[in-house]
């Protein structure tokens, strides 16, 4: 059977990612792409007797080596690793969308248009000639519903239809307008050039790169004059001022002029706002209306995960009798039964019940970005998101993240620049989520009574603080200049969720966190539970207090005598573990691994036991140390799916142990100065 690698091109929500599932379905896998943190998708799929590999390529608005994903895009493309390439266009917004067919024009890789979205366009009275739009191009343009599988005859034609020398998109056109707008900076810097191009790249292509600014462009010329004739070149080039800009109206010239006589609604018609949109984009009330829909969100986010959670919170009571009682016929030692029975079935249960939130979170949120709303909720925080270098669609991350952190790192994904979707996960983990209220509810009311709350505004405070310092401190690597500028957007029209997509989507999103989270769950959760056990339950008997009161001359300097240290270590494998190692620790003495993956019981006593053995200093130590700790092991494991990335993954939760710890630090001093 012989193969053909296919390329999915287009800028973010142009429908790749649809019709990549579409077409590949199960047979798809993600990684990374070679010594870069972008995500890779590669997936396969059969059709008249031939084998396809198609590889979804990172959405970016142009082909400009401005970001990781901008330079793999690009480097792959014209590396001849795809025989052909699927430029896909948003039908609906094809003004704004044919910027990237524009911006390929020059590469000599054998191409194909999708006007991706038909039926929105249909619905906006939109009818579009794709016949007389291939005429002009020169290559295959299909008209697709990449959401109507049973639709995809067109595209599969065009495999059949282009052989062994598919068509090359036609530049001339465009050439003929940068010669003409720009004038002479062009043609000179076109004539130093070698006429035939270099690699992939053609001449025209590689001028308006170099008008542009592109310092990889650069390098690849430089490596193809003499230093004289690139010094000239350099001159030129200093020369004109705004090249971008100057380039940039030109494609947008030549979108106009293509879409002449092709599209039956003038390119520059306007959609109006509806009622709805009027509110939802206003100064006033946009805000107020988006948090409302997130908060919304989280509550029903807790409907189809409750199935997944309870399962999870079950499984450990339904199979660890039966396993141990089995293993124990067998004459099986009890410790390796204690290892399977309280480690590891207890800790799938709890990445069980985490996944399930990841479900439910990925499948509100989703259906908000399926139908257009979350663009506008991205655009009436822009200007608010731009305060710590990001664009608009990180509100959303903070927002869900006041519910969970693991749904935060997963609403990341929204966001095109991998370094803002960095910065805005580690400013996520920030946000206090819904499971730390009620430790720091329990120990600021035990401790403080009437004035607790100004202990929860001193967090809030601290929080925003927190998040400046740390804007700051991983801006300055995660972005770029051109990261920095104000999100520019089309608001996309509203339209019916294709839930089978939607479906597909989330299912997958949810099995990736469920085999990266078990990985890490149940190797800290056998390390913690090798820490702890004793053959009699006496907790006095285990590594983990010796370590403890080894360590504590050390802890105690934060305030934080060796079980409070250990309750906030446990917090990082849940927050709702705090209390039942506390309890373990300072009431009961035995059960510390179960109270830390939240299967322990809460001492009944347990405030007033906490009143007699810490003070009020100690207590405030403890409680900016929980707050700002990881917050959960679940949460990193989404960090490293949604960025790819084991190095910035163990930074960020280093950098916050190191923080949680100095704010302890500050708290307990300013604590024994004040009580």
């Amino acid at each position: 059977m012989s193969s053909m690698t296919i390329a999915l091109l287009g800028q973010p929500n142009s429908g790749k990612s649809t019709l990549f599932n579409g077409l590949t379905g199960s047979r798809q896998h993600v990684g990374n792409w070679p010594g870069k943190t972008v995500e890779q998708k590669e997936g396969h799929f059969n059709h008249a007797g031939r084998k396809y590999t198609v590889v979804d390529l990172p959405g970016t608005y142009s082909l400009s080596a401005h970001s990781d994903e901008e330079i793999v895009t690009r480097e792959y493309i014209a590396g001849g690793k795809a025989d052909r390439v699927y430029i896909l266009a948003d039908a609906s917004q094809l003004e704004r969308t044919l910027f990237m067919l524009a911006d390929y024009a020059g590469i000599r890789t054998p191409a194909v248009l999708l006007l991706n979205m038909m039926d929105v366009a249909a619905k906006q009275g939109k009818t579009i000639d794709s016949a007389v739009i291939s005429r002009k191009l020169g290559i295959p343009v299909v008209p697709l519903s990449a959401v109507d599988t049973k639709n995809y005859a067109g595209f599969f034609q065009t495999l059949v239809d282009g052989g062994e020398t598919p068509a090359l998109l036609a530049e001339t056109s465009l050439s003929n307008l940068y010669a003409t707008v720009i004038g002479n900076p062009y043609r000179q810097v076109l004539d130093l050039l070698p006429a035939g191009g270099i690699g992939a790249y053609s001449a025209s292509w590689l001028a308006v790169k170099l008008l542009e600014r592109d310092a990889s462009a650069r390098q690849i010329v430089q490596s193809s004059l003499d230093a004289a004739a690139m010094a000239k070149l350099d001159s030129l080039v200093n020369r004109v001022e705004n090249g971008s800009l100057l380039t940039g109206d030109c494609k947008f010239r030549w979108i106009d002029d293509l879409l002449k006589g092709s599209v039956s609604a003038a390119p520059s018609d306007k959609q109006k706002l509806g009622r709805f949109d009027r509110i939802a984009t206003s100064k006033t009330w946009g805000k107020p209306l988006s948090i409302a829909m997130i908060l919304l969100g989280l509550v029903l986010s807790f409907l189809p995960a409750a199935p997944f959670m309870a399962f999870g919170s079950m499984l450990p009571g339904i199979l660890v009798p039966p396993v141990a009682g089995g293993l124990g016929t067998l004459g099986v030692p009890p410790i390796i039964i204690s290892l399977l029975g309280d480690a590891v079935i207890t800790a799938i249960g709890f990445v069980i019940a985490m996944a399930g939130f990841v479900f439910g979170i990925s499948l509100v949120f989703g259906f908000l970005e399926e139908i257009g709303y979350m663009a506008r909720i991205s655009y009436v925080f822009d200007h608010t998101m731009s305060r710590l270098g990001l664009h608009g669609k990180a509100v959303m991350p903070f927002l869900v993240s006041f519910g969970c952190t693991i749904g935060g790192a997963a609403g990341a994904r929204v966001i095109d620049s991998w370094g803002q979707r960095v910065l805005a996960i580690s400013l996520a983990w920030v946000v206090p989520c819904a499971g730390t209220w009620g430790v720091v509810g329990l120990m600021s009311g035990t401790f403080f009574g009437v004035w607790a709350p100004l202990v929860v505004v001193s967090l809030f405070l601290t929080a925003l603080l927190h998040m400046g310092i740390t804007s700051r401190i991983f801006g300055r690597s995660l972005l770029q200049e051109s990261d920095r500028s104000g999100l520019i957007m089309e608001l996309p029209p509203y339209h019916k969720p294709r839930w089978k997509n939607l479906f597909r989507f989330v299912l997958n999103r949810m099995g990736d966190v469920l085999v990266r989270a078990l990985k890490i769950v149940i190797l800290v959760a056998v390390l913690f539970w090798l820490l702890s056990y004793t053959p009699d339950g006496d907790v006095s008997g285990s590594i983990i207090y010796a370590v403890g009161t080894f360590i504590e001359p050390v802890t105690a300097l934060f305030g934080l005598k060796w079980q409070l240290f250990m309750a906030f270590l446990a917090s990082a494998m849940g927050k709702e573990a705090a209390l039942g190692v506390l309890s373990t620790l300072f009431a009961t003495g035995s059960g510390v691994f179960s109270s830390a993956i939240g299967q322990g019981a809460v001492a009944p006593n347990l405030s007033s036991v906490l009143l007699s053995s810490i003070s009020k200093a100690e207590a405030l130590a403890f409680i900016f140390a929980f707050t700002f700790n990881i917050p959960c092991l679940m949460a990193l494991a989404a960090t490293y799916q949604e960025t790819h990335s084991l190095k910035w993954t163990l930074r960020i939760a280093g950098y916050y142990l190191g923080m949680a710890l100095l704010m302890a630090f500050l708290a307990y001093h300013v604590g024994l100065l004040i009580f």
